[in-house]
């Protein structure tokens, strides 16, 4: 893929991102927040802000990651989840780049594996935004 998805608004840290944690104060939002700190804590050259109502982690200005935060799940979505390794098929979705792994505050997520996933994809987009 040669096409990165680019968002050049993204900051080191968004004021809207951390508005959108505190807008409600339920266990959705705090279960997407603990996800969105792994992602945010990935790498210095992590920056983020809001892009289609929801949390958006890039490296630099390459987007990699998202969390958002449903009626009775949280999706902690890849951009190019397509092209990552998921050893614990956790990866949901069935478009051409973007895949998620969905969470319910009453279920075990694997952590683990959830981990591993946010730091394959945080290495992924690195290597593709080196290369440019």
């Amino acid at each position: 893929m040669s096409q990165l998805f680019r968002l050049p608004g993204a900051v080191r840290r968004d004021a809207n991102v951390e508005a959108w944690f505190s807008a409600a104060d339920d266990e959705l939002r705090r279960l997407a927040r603990s996800w969105f700190e792994q992602v945010r804590g990935c790498g210095a050259d992590v920056r983020e802000l809001l892009h289609d109502g929801h949390p958006t982690a890039c490296v630099g200005d390459a987007a990699f990651g998202y969390v958002n935060a449903f009626r009775d799940h949280v999706n902690v979505g890849f951009f190019l989840g397509a092209y990552i390794d998921d050893p614990g098929v956790l990866l949901e979705g069935t478009g051409k780049f973007m895949r998620h792994v969905k969470l319910w505050p009453e279920h075990q997520a694997d952590a683990t594996g959830l981990t591993r996933l946010v730091e394959t994809a945080y290495a992924n987009m690195r290597a593709r935004v080196n290369l440019r």
